[in-house]
């Protein structure tokens, strides 16, 4: 009875919702990517200029592989983009650049919801992935001390994706801001800026619900079992 729980309906609904945004993330990163910013500036150009009018400038910019691999490492304090936004002189290239700079200001900044997340890191990630096991050792030998702690475990992970959202939407409206004040983007250009970074966002708001959901699962069929 424990396989199938009325939760689940939301689950699906929840992880159909996820699919559907990681459709339209690249889905509407490839629209934009076909629309040539006014400024004439790559991604890397942007994320150069915004990082050294911030003080940043001992933080370099790195060239990988891959679509939507881009991402600002707090340990080596760098910027890695893709190559479709390293070199192009889109709306989405530019976006994703800065939205990936924004996180590097964060850091500088040190801006609490950030620093909260790199202390809640390690925990998480041995939270993670023992929160599984338990919760199946507990269910299949019904250990409720086990139940309870995998509960303890997978909710950490579920706290971390939570914080995850503030920063994620504090980094692209410091993106945005910037972009505009720097003379990177026209105002007609907003409206492209706003939807990569709002179809990049949503697909955190969708993952953070699936975990959410499967929390509340868990926590039901603990209190019903110990009934």
């Amino acid at each position: 009875m424990y396989f199938f729980h009325p939760m689940d309906f939301l689950i699906i609904i929840a992880f159909l919702l996820s699919l559907w945004a990681q459709f339209r993330v690249k889905g509407t990163f490839n629209r934009w990517s076909g629309v040539p910013i006014r400024s004439g500036i790559t991604g890397q150009q942007a994320a150069r200029a915004m990082l050294d009018r911030n003080g940043l400038n001992q933080i370099p910019i790195e060239r990988i592989q891959g679509q939507l691999s881009d991402h600002y490492d707090p340990v080596k304090r760098v910027v890695r983009l893709s190559e479709t936004v390293y070199d192009q002189n889109s709306v989405a290239a530019v976006s994703v650049a800065c939205h990936e700079v924004g996180h590097a200001i964060q850091h500088a900044n040190h801006y609490p919801m950030l620093a909260l997340r790199h202390r809640m890191f390690p925990v998480v990630n041995f939270a993670s992935n023992i929160a599984p096991f338990m919760l199946i050792a507990g269910f299949v030998f019904n250990a409720m001390n086990l139940i309870g702690l995998g509960i303890i475990f997978f909710s950490a992970a579920v706290a971390f994706q939570l914080v995850t959202l503030p920063v994620e939407f504090n980094a692209s409206s410091r993106a945005r801001n910037l972009m505009i004040a720097e003379g990177f983007i026209s105002n007609d250009e907003e409206r492209g800026v706003a939807k990569v970074l709002n179809a990049a966002a949503l697909t955190y708001v969708a993952a953070a619900l699936i975990s959410l959901l499967e929390l509340v699962k868990y926590i039901l069929i603990f209190a019903n079992r110990r009934e």
